[in-house]
C-alpha cells in the first residue's frame, strides 16, 4: 500500500477480511453469513464516512486510479454504433486521443477524448494519455467534420497534460493546442466536455473550449499537476498534497468559482467501483446538456460559449 492511497487503507483491509471469511466459509463448509453481513454493514458505514470527507489530495489519488473508466469505456456503455476514425491527415495517428462517430439515444454525434491505458503495455501504446500534436490535429479534424455535418460534439478529458517531449515540440505542440483553442471557440455546433479523470494544463484545455463543462465528483482540472506546482513553488515535489489544497483543483472548488457547470456524482468509492452505474449517471447529464443546446441557433451556440468563458474570473470590487 502506497502512502498516497493511505486514506483508503482501512477500507481495503476490511474488504480483504470479508473475502477471507468467504473463502473460509466455502473451504470449511461453515455458515459464516452473519459475520460476513456484519462486516459488510461496517464496510458500508466506513465507506460513507471516508468518501464523504475526502481532501483534495485524496481526490487526486482517486482520479489517478488505474481502474478508473476511460474514454473508450464510456463510449462503449453510453453510445451505440461507434466508428473510430484515425489520423490527422498530416503526420500520423496518435493513440493518446480517440475519436469518431456514434449515436447517442439515436442522435448522431462526434465523440473525442483522451485515452490512457490500464496496464503498462497499453499505457506505453497510449503514451500514458499524453497526446502529441497529431492527436490534437486529429481531434480538430473530427470537430470540423462534425460542424460540417451538424453533429454535436462530446469530449472526454483525462490527461496529465500534452506530451512535453522533443519530438512533440518539433512537430508543433504549442501551435496545435493554440489552434484547437481558436477553432473550438467558433464551432457552430453544441460542444459538451466532461472531465472524467485528470484534466491537466493545455493538454486538457485543447479539448475544453465548450458550451458546457462537467466534472466527475473525484476528477481534477488544473494548469499543472500538484507535484509540478510543489516543485516550482517550494522546490519539493513531496509537498504535492499541500499544493493540491492550495490550487483549488477539485470539482467542488471549480464549481464554486464558476469555472465548471455541473458536478457529476460518483458511485461510492469512485467511478471504478461500478462503471456501469457511473456511465448511466453521466449519460443523464449529457442528455440534459444536449437538450438545452440543441434548442439554440448557431449564433446562440457561439454566443453561449463566448459568454461562458467571458464570465470566468469576474469579480466585484468592494469599497473599504
Amino acid at each position: 500500500m502506497s502512502k498516497s492511497m493511505s486514506f483508503e487503507e482501512p477500507i481495503i483491509k476490511l474488504r480483504q477480511k470479508i473475502e477471507e471469511l468467504r473463502e473460509l466459509a466455502k473451504s470449511a463448509d461453515v455458515d459464516m453469513s452473519e459475520e460476513i453481513r456484519t462486516l459488510e454493514e461496517r464496510l458500508h458505514q466506513l465507506e460513507l464516512k471516508i468518501y464523504s470527507n475526502m481532501e483534495p489530495w485524496d481526490r487526486v489519488q482517486v482520479a489517478r486510479n488505474p481502474e478508473r473508466p476511460t474514454t473508450l469505456d464510456y463510449i462503449e456503455k453510453i453510445f451505440t454504433d461507434f466508428i473510430e476514425l484515425h489520423g490527422d491527415r498530416c503526420f500520423g495517428n496518435d493513440e493518446a486521443i480517440v475519436g469518431g462517430i456514434a449515436f447517442f439515444d439515436g442522435q448522431p454525434v462526434t465523440v473525442i477524448g483522451h485515452q490512457r491505458g490500464k496496464a503498462t503495455k497499453e499505457n506505453i501504446r497510449r503514451n500514458f494519455g499524453m497526446p502529441h500534436p497529431e492527436g490534437y490535429r486529429k481531434a480538430l479534424r473530427l470537430m470540423k467534420q462534425a460542424e460540417k455535418f451538424r453533429r454535436p460534439i462530446i469530449c472526454f478529458i483525462d490527461t496529465k497534460g500534452a506530451y512535453p517531449g522533443k519530438a512533440a515540440e518539433e512537430r508543433g505542440q504549442s501551435e496545435a493546442i493554440a489552434r484547437n483553442l481558436f477553432e473550438m471557440a467558433g464551432l457552430k455546433v453544441p460542444v459538451i466536455c466532461v472531465v472524467i479523470g485528470e484534466g491537466g494544463s493545455g493538454g486538457a484545455l485543447a479539448l475544453g473550449v465548450t458550451n458546457r463543462i462537467y466534472m466527475l465528483e473525484n476528477s481534477t482540472y488544473s494548469v499543472i499537476s500538484p507535484e509540478g506546482a510543489a516543485s516550482i513553488l517550494w522546490k519539493d515535489a513531496a509537498l504535492a498534497k499541500q499544493a493540491a489544497e492550495a490550487m483549488k483543483i477539485t470539482a467542488q472548488d471549480l464549481k464554486k468559482m464558476g469555472i465548471i457547470d455541473e458536478i457529476i456524482p460518483e458511485v461510492t468509492g469512485g467511478a471504478h467501483r461500478d462503471p456501469e452505474t457511473q456511465a448511466n449517471i453521466l449519460k443523464q447529464y449529457l442528455k440534459k446538456g444536449l437538450d438545452e443546446l440543441s434548442a439554440m441557433s448557431e449564433e446562440e451556440i457561439i454566443r453561449d460559449r463566448y459568454e461562458k468563458f467571458r464570465k470566468i474570473g469576474d469579480f466585484i470590487e468592494e469599497s473599504v
